[in-house]
C-alpha cells in the first residue's frame, strides 16, 4: 500500500462485523496498482450510529462506501437517491457522494453473485436462497436474470418471510421476472426437505458459517444446521456468500457428498471492482490484482 499522505483520499466498508474483511486487502492492492492517493479501510459500526457515520463521512469527503451485513436495507432508506437497480433489491452496497450533501446508494451485488454462474445454464432450474436480508434480495435479483424457474426463500420469521416477498412481486421494476415464481418456507418447515432434494442450486447469504460472526456456536456453524443436508443431491450447486473461512464447514459437507461448491470471493472480487470503477471514473480496474491479493491474504 502506499505511504498515506496529507492529501490521501478515503474510501470505506460499513458493517459489523468486518474484522475478516478482505476488501481492505483487495482495494489498497488496487489503489496501488492504479496509482491513486486513496486508502480502503474497514470501519465497524452498530446500527444505531449508521445515520450518524454516514454524515460525517460525507463531511469529510469520503470518496465513496461500501456496505455489508447488517446494513444494506436500512442504508437504502437513508441515501437522498438511489439507482434503478438498487431500488429493485431495496438494498444498497456501494455509496457514492452527491452534490445534494448525501449519498446516492447502488447495488453491485447482482453483478458480482451471477460473475461465477455464467458458465452454466439455469434456465427453467429451482434453486434456494437461504435469508431474507438486503444480500438475499441481490441474489434473488441475479437468479431472475439468469431466468431461474422457482426460488424458494427461506427465513427463521413468517411476518419478515412475507414481508420480504411482497416487497419483491410488488416491486414495478421486478415486473418482467414473473416467470420466476417465489415462494417462501421456515426454517423448521418439513417441506423444506423435497425442496432441497429437488434444488439445483443452494444460496447461502446468511452470516452462519462466517469466521468473527458474534453469533455462531461451535455446534451450529452450518445454516439450518447439519442433519437437513443429508438430502442433497450431489447435482446442487452450493453457493455460500462467506469467504472466511474458505471453504466453510457448509461447502466442506457438500462437497464430501459430490456438490459442486462456489464461495464468495468471486462475488466480492468482481462486485468490489465495480464498485472501484464508480469512485475512480476509471474503467480498467486490475481484477486480477485484486483476486490475487485476497487469495494471497487467505492463504496467510
Amino acid at each position: 500500500m502506499q505511504m498515506i499522505s496529507g492529501q490521501t483520499k478515503l474510501i470505506a466498508l460499513l458493517g459489523e462485523p468486518v474484522s475478516h474483511s478482505l476488501s481492505p486487502v483487495m482495494h489498497n492492492a488496487a489503489l496501488t496498482n492504479m496509482g491513486l492517493d486513496w486508502c480502503y479501510l474497514a470501519l465497524p459500526c452498530p446500527q444505531e450510529n449508521i445515520e450518524l457515520v454516514l454524515k460525517a463521512l460525507h463531511t469529510v469527503n469520503c470518496k465513496g462506501l461500501n456496505i455489508t451485513i447488517p446494513h444494506k436495507k436500512i442504508v437504502a432508506k437513508l441515501c437522498n437517491e438511489l439507482t434503478s437497480v438498487a431500488k429493485r433489491t431495496g438494498a444498497v452496497n456501494t455509496l457514492l457522494p452527491n452534490k445534494e450533501g448525501g449519498w446516492t446508494g447502488t447495488n453491485t451485488d447482482i453483478e458480482g453473485f451471477i460473475a461465477p454462474l455464467q458458465n452454466a445454464e439455469w434456465t427453467n432450474k429451482q434453486a434456494i436462497v437461504l435469508g431474507c436480508g438486503g444480500s438475499a434480495s441481490a441474489v434473488i435479483a441475479g437468479l431472475q436474470n439468469l431466468n431461474f424457474e422457482k426460488i424458494t426463500i427461506v427465513g427463521r420469521k413468517q411476518n419478515a418471510l412475507n414481508n420480504f416477498i411482497e416487497e419483491i412481486i410488488e416491486n414495478p421494476l421486478n415486473a418482467k421476472y414473473s416467470s420466476t415464481t417465489l415462494q417462501g418456507c421456515l426454517t423448521d418447515d418439513l417441506t423444506l426437505i423435497k425442496d432441497i432434494q429437488q434444488a439445483n442450486l443452494v444460496v447461502n447469504t446468511t452470516p452462519v458459517g462466517m469466521a468473527g460472526n458474534p453469533q455462531e456456536s461451535e455446534s451450529n456453524n452450518m445454516p439450518l444446521g447439519k442433519e437437513i443436508w443429508k438430502h442433497l443431491s450431489p447435482e446442487t450447486t452450493l453457493y455460500d456468500l462467506i469467504y472466511t473461512p474458505k471453504p466453510t464447514s457448509w461447502l466442506t459437507w457438500g462437497n464430501k457428498l459430490g456438490c459442486k461448491s462456489i464461495d464468495g470471493l468471486e462475488m466480492l472480487v468482481q462486485q468490489g471492482a465495480a464498485s472501484l470503477k464508480m469512485w475512480s471514473g476509471t474503467k480498467h480496474i486490475p481484477i486480477k490484482i485484486m483476486r490475487k491479493a485476497a487469495l494471497t491474504h487467505l492463504k496467510h
